[in-house]
């Protein structure tokens, strides 16, 4: 009876544990996996896009730049990026299709943007150039690797569950990125703490140490929590259109099937539609995001209140993601998206009216709640309105719509400033984006892209994966 008993406890003990992880959309290996890859590749969005990097440049790799020309070389290197990388995407999603390489060619992208990242150990006192190269590298490894990332997403999770296993990718890369920034500032600002050189008489190199060792530890920590990715998710088979060109082989075919694709867009109304909304709302978003930080300063928020945002928002991002996931489980991901965009709004709002540390840090939490939630459905919603087969072109083309996304509100931003010399005017206008952006979202008909989709994927030939 004793034995029978401990092995009904096991039982039901293991039951509760898949319930859990199936609401978290995370109850089978292959997704923990490519959940993985978002806590690895999320540390190249906190400490080098967001952090450690831009404050190291302007500090000491910057020379004899100047405080504008810093801030322009910056927007420079990120300009350069958008633009490879909107003429790159598509090319790469198709390649990634054509021979059933999505993870091959995510780890080929890894590769050279670690590579890159942990170069920037190497820099020191007025070596912009080289930072600005390896910077631009590193963005484009990291943001390559993510199309073929998020293009096996439709192969792993079904549909009743892929808003859940987008939401969870989110939820745990907020935690991956926040624990290695945390970490990274703790031997920052306390370096003796680690056995790293302090005191006055240290030497240029010894000075910067502590900040050269958290670059070179993203590239680590963006190799190492790859892996499970690489063992647990499979390769999805190459499959083919029975009326699909076969001439002229990889040097050929992936063009023409971009320009397919791209003729295709009209044809899947609903997937072009909900492009459209998520590049303006996201286009918000995104001014949210990069915008922060410099109206805060504006505002006179000390620096350590700017950084303890950051991590405010990676670490409350993390349940709320989670929440956003089972939300939409309930309403679907449409809905759930409105929430996000009317809570996007009253951000806005509230902005306009902020004026202490207090009300920064209240922003921050607002906007933790919602950023991961948005963005992680957004992902899931298009990603069921796209057949499966062609899922890394088509993200090639979410990838363009998304760079686009950073270009119009900072611009507008500043527009704003110019005409009415007052930054909390700029902030107001963001909720343009979120409101035109929801009215398209309103016009998408979910279940016609998605039954879309499904045809598309019927009758497929699989010639396997090579």
């Amino acid at each position: 009876m004793g034995e029978r008993a401990h092995d009904s406890a096991a039982v039901n003990r293991s039951s509760r544990k898949r319930g859990v992880l199936s609401r978290l959309g995370l109850d089978r290996p292959e997704l923990r996996a490519w959940a993985m890859y978002d806590w690895a590749v999320s540390s190249v969005q906190t400490t080098i896009m967001v952090a450690v990097f831009p404050v190291y440049f302007a500090n000491i790799a910057k020379g004899d730049l100047g405080e504008s020309g810093t801030t322009q070389a910056i927007a420079t290197a990120n300009t350069i990026v958008a633009i490879i990388l909107a003429v790159l995407s598509p090319i790469l999603g198709a390649v990634s299709d054509y021979v059933a390489a999505k993870k091959r060619m995510l780890g080929a992208s890894m590769i050279v943007g670690a590579a890159a990242v942990a170069g920037m150990f190497f820099v020191q006192q007025g070596d912009y150039r080289l930072a600005l190269v390896l910077f631009v590298i590193s963005l484009i490894g990291a943001t390559a690797s993510t199309i073929f990332y998020d293009a096996l997403l439709p192969h792993i999770a079904a549909e009743d569950e892929i808003d859940r296993v987008s939401s969870a990718g989110y939820a745990v890369g907020y935690i991956g990125g926040g624990l290695l920034l945390a970490l990274n500032l703790a031997w920052i600002l306390q370096p003796g703490w680690f056995g790293l050189p302090t005191g006055p008489t240290l030497s240029s190199a010894q000075k910067t140490l502590p900040t050269r060792l958290a670059l070179l530890s993203v590239a680590v920590w963006w190799l190492v929590f790859s892996i499970p990715l690489f063992r647990g998710v499979p390769e999805p088979p190459r499959t083919r259109e029975p009326d699909e060109l076969t001439g002229g082989g990889i040097l050929v075919a992936p063009f023409v099937r971009v320009g397919e694709t791209f003729r295709a867009l009209r044809g899947y109304k609903q997937a072009f539609l909900m492009l459209l909304a998520f590049m303006i709302y996201n286009d918000g978003i995104q001014t949210i995001q990069k915008m922060a930080a410099t109206y805060g300063k504006q505002l006179g928020i000390a620096d350590t209140v700017l950084i303890a945002s950051i991590l405010i928002v990676q670490f409350v991002g993390f349940p709320f993601a989670f929440l956003f996931g089972s939300i939409a489980a309930r309403i679907g991901a449409k809905p759930a998206i409105f929430i996000g965009l009317v809570v996007y709004a009253a951000i806005s709002i509230l902005g306009f009216y902020m004026q202490t540390a207090a009300h920064f840090i209240l922003l921050a939490v607002m906007v933790a709640t919602v950023q991961g939630g948005t963005q992680a459905l957004s992902r899931s919603l298009f990603a069921s309105l796209i057949p499966a087969h062609k899922s890394g072109e088509f993200f090639g083309f979410y990838s363009v719509f998304e760079k686009f996304a950073s270009i119009f509100g900072p611009l507008l931003f500043w527009v704003t400033i110019a005409m009415t010399g007052s930054s909390r005017n700029a902030i107001l206008s963001v909720i343009l984006f979120f409101a035109i952006g929801a009215l398209l979202l309103s016009r998408v008909r979910v279940s016609e892209g998605q039954e879309a989709a499904r045809a598309a994927d019927e009758g497929l030939i699989s010639v396997g994966a090579s």
